[in-house]
């Protein structure tokens, strides 16, 4: 491995604290379309990472019928105001992270299996898009989300780095197995509240997945993940 020259991020359970938000937002929009007995601990077992399309197919499963018209909307929606009433922040050292990368040269991206307008209202709200203007991708700019490796390759060619030269950071098996696919060695993380008392099982699913190394803080994440290409 010739060294890192670029690292993309997931975006929410990695530079914010935002799946917690959004797994309550999606336990009352499933909820609301007529699915009994869903908890928040249920859906992160289940859901994290994958496309809403997945969750909508689980509601039509469960409910017997379609998926509501408008379900990922609403959801959307949702959450977005809860972004905007919590005053969704990045996690506290992420500033310093972002910053100690850029003064070493190393270029970055987020590659979020969220949406574009998800996508946007995240960077916009947390004050990320001072680091990541136009350096960030979306799940529906490629054919195949996570665990596909398309979303990777996307970022890091419009980055015009070499797959073999980007490190990943992910808190979703999913996302681990996406980044291996695309030839990129993936860092797990497993800080969010989301995670709170399944933080060790969740590392283990990450290191299960494929991740070179598992953190649930962000002290020294520089140096791990600039170790991690050169693995």
């Amino acid at each position: 491995m010739p060294g890192t020259r670029a690292v993309i991020f997931d975006l929410d359970g990695c530079l914010v604290d935002s799946e917690i938000f959004s797994l309550q937002a999606l336990a009352a929009e499933m909820q609301a379309a007529g699915v009994q007995d869903v908890s928040v601990a249920e859906l992160g077992r289940r859901f994290l990472g994958v496309s809403l399309s997945v969750v909508c197919g689980d509601v039509a499963e469960r409910t017997g019928r379609p998926c509501p018209e408008g379900f990922a909307d609403r959801f959307e929606t949702r959450l977005i105001e809860t972004f905007h009433q919590q005053r969704l922040r990045p996690y506290d050292a992420v500033p310093h992270l972002l910053d100690m990368l850029q003064e070493r040269g190393i270029a970055m991206a987020i590659a979020t299996g969220g949406s574009l307008r998800r996508m946007r209202a995240t960077l916009e709200i947390s004050g990320l898009d001072r680091w990541f203007r136009n350096r960030a991708f979306s799940a529906d700019q490629v054919e195949h989300g996570k665990p596909a490796p398309d979303l990777f390759l996307f970022a890091a060619a419009q980055l015009g780095v070499d797959p073999e030269r980007c490190v990943v950071m992910e808190d979703s098996p999913h996302g681990i197995k996406g980044a291996l696919a695309a030839g990129m060695p993936a860092v797990g993380f497993t800080g969010g509240a989301h995670l709170e008392g399944i933080r060790q099982d969740h590392g283990e699913k990450l290191y299960g997945a494929g991740a070179v190394v598992v953190r649930d803080d962000l002290d020294g994440m520089v140096d791990t993940l600039l170790k991690a290409g050169c693995i």
